[in-house]
């Protein structure tokens, strides 16, 4: 009997063992692949943070002028000429420090987006028009015109932020498409809209387009508005029709201390100035 019990427990101790044995190195597979994993995202993160690091930048090349002098290639155009500089703001620059912008830049004005369409409205608007007095600055409000939204509409929203008492330039409308409408039926829906605009001003409001834009839909049909004419490149632009323009948009690229990111940047032509687009109370 005593055998028998003896035998048993051994048996029991040797399948016991069996079974301890069989999940060790299960267990230290697991480490393995632990440790594995984490070496692989050690290294990844060891090869991100070299990726990460920026190339150090080349300074830029010396340039000198005519007469031989260095120039200096930070130096913007309204620091080296005597035209009126001036920009245009709306939402995608964020939250603009005003008073660093007042005290620090030489523009003379600024236009603001107020509305687009029939219902859109900028979300800095308020605060931008607001702040831009207080600083100093010569303010406008514009509105992003829509061909295929009736000019009533359009007019009542626009209507809603721009506000008589608050302007110190006339108000511009922003000309950029004309919806896919042929452009007689385009032309058509802008003229009522700004006979409409002329109409709750009492004066006529400037006119914003690109260059080609003008040159393709707007030739001749203009006659009668001042024109804020927008090309980005270092000559000055010329329509096809040889008119005159108020201002020149000259860079969609401009840098202003105060302002996050690029900023509009525009000019006044030849003799023109603030006292043509003043807002007349």
């Amino acid at each position: 009997m005593k055998r028998i019990i003896y035998i048993l427990i051994m048996l029991l101790v040797g399948t016991t063992i069996v079974d301890l044995s069989a999940a060790r190195p299960k267990k230290r597979r697991a480490k393995a692949r632990v440790s594995a994993v984490s070496k692989k995202k050690a290294s990844r993160k060891k090869s991100q943070k070299t990726a990460s690091k920026p190339a150090p930048k080349a300074a830029p090349e010396p340039v000198y002028d005519a007469d031989g002098d260095l120039v200096n290639p930070y130096l913007q155009c309204e620091d080296t000429c005597d035209h009126v500089h001036g920009i245009d703001l709306s939402h995608y620059q964020g939250q603009v420090f005003w008073e660093t912008v007042g005290e620090n830049t030489k523009m003379a004005y600024v236009y603001l987006k107020a509305t687009e369409g029939g219902d859109r409205i900028d979300s800095y608007f308020e605060r931008n028009i607001d702040l831009a007095h207080r600083y100093g600055l010569k303010v406008g409000s514009y509105h992003f015109y829509r061909p295929k939204t009736p000019q009533q509409t359009q007019l009542r929203n626009f209507m809603t932020q721009c506000l008589p008492g608050e302007q110190d330039l006339i108000p511009m409308v922003d000309v950029e498409t004309t919806a896919n409408l042929p452009t007689e039926e385009f032309c058509d829906s802008l003229q009522k809209f700004l006979l409409l605009m002329e109409e709750a001003y009492r004066q006529k409001p400037l006119i914003y387009t690109y260059r080609n834009f003008y040159n393709k839909h707007l030739v001749g049909r203009l006659d009668d508005y001042q024109l804020m004419i927008a090309m980005y490149t270092t000559e000055e632009p010329v329509l096809a029709d040889g008119r005159d323009f108020t201002l020149w948009q000259y860079t969609a690229k401009g840098r202003i201390v105060g302002i996050n990111g690029y900023v509009d940047k525009s000019r006044f032509m030849g003799r023109h100035g603030l006292r043509e687009i003043r807002y007349r109370h």
